[in-house]
């Protein structure tokens, strides 16, 4: 539920989604997303998604370890190596999510760069 309301935030932003849950057997990426910039270049953009409750203890953004984003930077650039026809420039983002308990969204967080 949450990868799909961050897909949607996503696409509001102006990011066109070209695949999510790409899983291999050593990491997975779960959006990824091509973001065109204001003078026109291409960005493809690979998306970890947390979801929480309002209740849990750890937000999302905890979540986020350093072994995490070494995952996702060596899935990220598999990835870029099976598809050449894609932006060459990438970049990690983060975007969290904290559900009330009825599962409306409270809210979310996009976090660009998380990769450094």
């Amino acid at each position: 539920m949450g990868e799909k309301l961050a897909a949607d935030f996503l696409a509001s932003k102006g990011y066109e989604i070209i695949e999510m849950n790409f899983n291999k057997r050593w990491g997975e990426i779960d959006i990824v997303a091509i973001e065109k910039g204001k003078s026109g270049e291409k960005t493809l953009v690979f998306f970890e998604v947390k979801t929480r409750m309002a209740l849990d203890r750890i937000s999302p953004e905890e979540s986020i370890t350093p072994w995490k984003i070494k995952t996702l930077k060596r899935t990220a650039l598999f990835y870029q190596t099976l598809h050449p026809e894609l932006p060459k420039l990438l970049r990690i983002d983060f975007v969290g999510l904290v559900l009330k308990s009825n599962l409306n969204l409270e809210r979310i967080n996009h976090i660009k760069n998380i990769s450094g």
